[in-house]
């Protein structure tokens, strides 16, 4: 059965607070990507100490440490041994160690910025395609997952919008392009809109056989040729006609692994918890 959980800084950065917003509402898994003003992988031994009592006081398990890393950055002339991509190294090797310290086996990255056009043939291939992207992104993220292996940790990709990896498709082509166990996909349907993919059945049905490995719950109203995104609360965006099927195949397909609230959705006139609070009762009604 799915476990259900928040990211933690779309209720609020004040790490205490929000577990005690997740007490009120019974959500037992904790997300974790900014807290007290800190991205995760840049606090200090004391401060994951006092994460780790925290959500042990709380009742409150961690089950990812979410950092951006390599997020925004372009693979150009990026090369393993560039000073950019080694600090990303870095950070990734603190994420890691945040996680075995507050036993959390899934760390996420992302893929790098975007480029459009990855694939095509009968001429695409010389005037549309970024000659050479996917193969250098395959490249790139060969180290991260020899560490992930050495480190017996698993990482999660997120499907994002301005990412190399927009989609559940490209996901699981990436996980078997590197042929690793210790890579999954960190699904966020909503954000694969955005590259036109169908969540359900396209997204979900790319994902079955063991690539899924962390999701993303949110809605948004999403408008490409404005190049828009509009946040709504939970069931009121363009992802509503998906959410039931998605939630009755997990359940089908007996998923035991995490789904994260993700709020950031917020009301005119109102802060990120009153959007959370708005979302929050639709998302566990769904898994109800």
């Amino acid at each position: 059965m799915a476990k259900l959980g928040v990211i933690t800084d779309g209720i609020s950065r004040e790490f205490e607070h929000a577990l005690t917003v997740m007490n009120e509402f019974g959500l037992e898994q904790a997300e974790l990507q900014y807290l007290w003003e800190k991205e995760v992988g840049d606090l200090s031994e004391a401060e994951i100490n006092q994460v780790r009592d925290l959500a042990q006081a709380h009742n409150v398990e961690v089950c990812c440490i979410s950092r951006h890393i390599f997020g925004g950055i372009s693979i150009g002339d990026l090369e393993t041994d560039s000073p950019i991509y080694l600090e990303q190294i870095e950070a990734l090797r603190r994420c890691i160690e945040m996680a075995k310290a507050l036993d959390c086996s899934l760390v996420r990255l992302m893929s790098f910025r975007k480029e459009m056009i990855l694939f095509g043939r009968h001429g695409a291939e010389q005037w549309n395609v970024s000659t050479g992207a996917w193969d250098k992104l395959v490249h790139l993220m060969a180290l991260p997952v020899q560490i992930a292996e050495a480190e017996g940790i698993t990482l999660v990709v997120e499907t994002g919008n301005n990412a190399m990896i927009t989609s559940a498709h490209l996901g699981r082509k990436l996980i078997d392009a590197l042929g690793t166990s210790r890579l999954k996909v960190l699904w966020d349907p909503c954000n694969s809109l955005y590259c036109n993919e169908t969540a359900y059945p396209d997204g979900y049905e790319a994902l079955k056989g063991g690539y899924l490995g962390h999701l993303h719950l949110k809605d948004s109203e999403i408008d490409i040729p404005k190049a828009t995104v509009v946040c709504r609360s939970l069931g009121e965006g363009h992802m509503a006609p998906y959410l039931d099927a998605i939630v009755h195949s997990l359940k089908g397909d007996n998923y035991e692994g995490v789904i994260s609230l993700e709020s950031v959705y917020r009301p005119e006139g109102g802060s990120f918890e009153d959007g959370f609070r708005s979302s929050v009762n639709e998302f566990k009604s769904l898994f109800t």
